[in-house]
């Protein structure tokens, strides 16, 4: 009777093992890399370098301190994410929507923000060096201590509401 007990206990254990096992949520990155979907995914310090993120979905997103030099978001919707102190050299963010977003101390030297919707994003100390801004949308972004230096803002729409000529 005992052997008994022990065996039903030892399948009880083994049956709730396998029932939490499949509960587990899937990796937000892997995900991510497959479906370039990652809605309030916590990705802090990911490495996405060279990742082709086009046309993602990625609002509210936790990307802070993330390596994400060269990667292609152009499209993408990252409205309300955190980007504070992201790593995005030379990406591509061509027509993306950062609404309200943090990109604060981030590195977006050389980047191509050609078209991007920031309204009201916070680019507060962020290293603009280089990057395009060509017909960006800027109205009520936060630029105290931006490095904007060789930034192109032709036809931007400034925080202020007036457009670069």
């Amino acid at each position: 009777m005992i052997y008994l007990q022990k065996i039903n206990a030892s399948l009880i254990f083994i049956l709730f093992f396998l029932m939490m096992s499949g509960c587990a949520k899937p990796d937000p990155r892997a995900d991510l890399l497959k479906t370039k979907s990652c809605v309030e995914c916590q990705l802090a310090n990911s490495d996405f370098s060279q990742a082709d993120f086009s046309k993602g979905l990625l609002n509210r997103a936790d990307l802070s301190s993330a390596k994400l030099t060269g990667i292609n978001l152009s499209e993408a919707l990252l409205d309300s994410a955190n980007l504070s102190n992201a790593d995005l050299r030379g990406a591509n963010l061509q027509g993306v929507a950062l609404t309200s977003a943090n990109l604060s101390s981030a590195n977006l030297s050389n980047a191509n923000l050609t078209g991007a919707y920031l309204r009201n994003a916070n680019l507060s100390n962020a290293d603009l060096r280089g990057a395009n801004l060509s017909q960006a949308n800027l109205s009520g972004a936060k630029l105290q201590g931006a490095k904007l230096q060789g930034a192109t803002l032709t036809g931007a729409t400034l925080p202020d509401g007036q457009v670069k000529p």
